[in-house]
């Protein structure tokens, strides 16, 4: 679905805001003239492991919109695709007329029951490509059931809610199973007839040991962001998981990347899927990338300065460790920004909250661990960055594509010591 711009927030700087830095642009590098005292916010990470070696001039890039850039025709408007009178409407209700070429190509697929490998891009309308089809599949037939396996915690949360808006006055139901949140609550939404279960692999495995989670009836199953799963390393409880589910099924598998563990469990799960690629470049055009170099200075004072620029609306911070996201955080706060922290540390209400305050506009600063990178669908990120250096660079293109969606342009920047 393309995404729609949020509104604009102004970020509310500290009282006594210093000077501002200034940038040479065109393949640049910002030249800081601010000096100071040792950084005492955040995590510099001078002791903590740097992860894989990265050229650092992979973090450099002008964005350039140009007129010859291609656009992409979809095939099918959706008013065009067979599916029930209600959901189409839903969809329109929504605003949307015209699919993202994901969803254009995926979705008669899907419709007509053959197993799907999706590789796209994050941020192309991935989820609405699986959802559309499987909401159809309960309306003609509402003893259907499906299984959705996703990264994160605040994936998840974010497939229900699409579900949800998609699904509006149709009483479908699903149940959300997530660690961090109440165990007792999804114990008991398990008790009844679910259309979708949605969950992380590790929940979703410890629900089906309880026997609370019974699979034998489910006809469908969606691995999302499949390749971050496997980075996560849930590949065991996602193998157990998929040998517990009847046969023959529904098979639909979405990834950024491709990898030697995905074609092995392709060729594992999957039975002659159709494959779909509208991946484009590693990193988005539309997001203009730099760096700052530290060097000397203090690099909590770069942040300062850097946040105190016109135009930083609605910033993500990345940090490496939850210690280090959340004394960053807390400095901001201290120097009067408004700012949250989302991390593994924090319960899922409390990454929820600091979430939805962020998208709300109640909070225009959130600093995050690589929890964060993926998947999240948040409108109007004006900028990202990169306060300490991801691991790989794959983590670097997931973090980055947080901004510039939805045809927006968006900026990005990486410290470098």
């Amino acid at each position: 679905m393309p995404a729609h711009a949020g509104p604009s927030f102004s970020s509310t700087p500290g009282s006594h805001a210093p000077s501002r830095p200034s940038f040479s642009r065109g393949g640049s590098r910002p030249a800081f003239s601010r000096g100071g005292k040792p950084s005492h916010g955040g995590s510099r990470g001078r002791g903590a492991p740097k992860g894989q070696h990265i050229d650092v001039s992979r973090f450099i890039n002008k964005a350039v919109i140009t007129e010859s850039a291609p656009t992409y025709q979809p095939a099918h408007a959706f008013a065009d695709f067979n599916i029930d009178p209600r959901l189409k409407h839903n969809i329109a209700s929504k605003g949307y007329a015209f699919p993202t070429p994901i969803q254009d190509k995926a979705i008669p697929h899907i419709l007509h029951g053959s197993d799907v490998v999706g590789i796209a891009n994050t941020g192309t309308g991935k989820t609405a490509a699986f959802l559309i089809p499987l909401i159809n599949k309960f309306l003609h037939d509402p003893h259907a059931s499906a299984l959705i396996m996703a990264p994160t915690r605040e994936l998840a949360v974010q497939i229900e809610e699409e579900f949800k808006m998609f699904t509006a006055g149709m009483r479908l139901h699903s149940a959300l199973c997530i660690g961090g949140a109440n165990i007792s609550q999804q114990l008991r939404n398990l008790r009844y007839h679910n259309h979708l279960v949605i969950g992380t692999p590790g929940r979703l495995k410890d629900l089906i040991d309880r026997k609370a989670l019974k699979l034998d009836r489910t006809q469908s199953v969606v691995l999302d962001e499949a390749d971050r799963m496997l980075d996560m390393g849930f590949i065991k409880p996602i193998t157990d998981i998929m040998s517990l589910l009847p046969k023959p099924r529904h098979t639909l598998f979405f990834s950024a990347t491709m990898s030697r563990e995905i074609e092995g469990l392709i060729k594992q799960f999957l039975n002659e899927p159709v494959s779909i690629s509208v991946k484009t470049k590693e990193t988005a055009e539309s997001v203009e990338q730099d760096i700052i170099r530290v060097g000397s200075g203090s690099k909590i004072d770069m942040l300062h300065d850097l946040l105190n620029q016109p135009g930083f609306d609605r910033v993500l911070i990345f940090g490496r460790t939850k210690h280090g996201v959340e004394k960053l955080s807390k400095v901001l706060e201290q120097r009067g920004f408004k700012a949250a922290s989302i991390h593994g540390n924090k319960s899922q209400s409390q990454r929820q909250r600091a979430l939805d305050g962020f998208k709300r506009g109640d909070t225009t600063i959130l600093v995050a661990t690589d929890v964060a990178a993926r998947g999240l669908d948040i409108s109007g990120v004006s900028h990202v960055i990169n306060y300490d250096i991801p691991s790989t660079y794959e983590d670097y293109v997931h973090r980055i594509g947080r901004t510039g969606r939805g045809g927006k342009t968006g900026k990005a920047f990486t410290f470098v010591d």
